[in-house]
């Protein structure tokens, strides 16, 4: 054999590219990250979902107040949270009070619940979390615009 051919034979050997058993350990440490890294990424959506729906209630409050300033009065249940964009009626109301056209909806893609008078105060609003029911623990728990947010 000459010296050539041995060199081509140990080229070829290096370009042979990865064993099985070496895909498989690297597939085995992506899935042990992933294990791992996974839930804390979830946990982080979960409690952004919150904080968004807190900010937006916070939101909503603001403009509400600017429309019982205006107006001396909240919107009823009946008007409900469209009185922010529509006039419901009245020559003090000076809207509106949101700057988007439209409402608002909860990170859930749900509609705020607004009631007027409520059990809470002048007004109850809330999103119902995650499970889209009132009530609820955890990730499914009402976030309010009462104490206990």
């Amino acid at each position: 054999m000459s010296t050539a051919e041995s060199r081509e034979r140990r080229r070829c050997r290096n370009e042979r590219g990865f064993s099985l058993i070496e895909l498989i350990v690297v597939l085995v440490i992506l899935g042990l990250l992933a294990t791992v890294v996974a839930p804390k990424v979830m946990d982080r959506l979960k409690g952004a979902k919150k904080e968004l729906a807190k900010v937006d209630i916070a939101n909503l409050e603001q403009a509400l107040d600017l429309f019982s300033f205006d107006v001396g009065r909240y919107p009823t249940t009946e008007e409900g949270l469209q009185a922010l964009l529509v006039n419901p009626g009245g020559d003090q109301w000076k809207g509106p009070y949101l700057k988007k056209i439209t409402l608002p909806k909860d990170p859930w893609q749900r509609e705020f619940v607004y009631r007027s008078p409520g059990q809470h105060g002048d007004y109850d609003l809330f999103s119902t979390g995650s499970d889209g029911q009132e009530g609820g623990e955890g990730e499914a728990a009402d976030i309010t615009s009462w104490g206990g947010r």
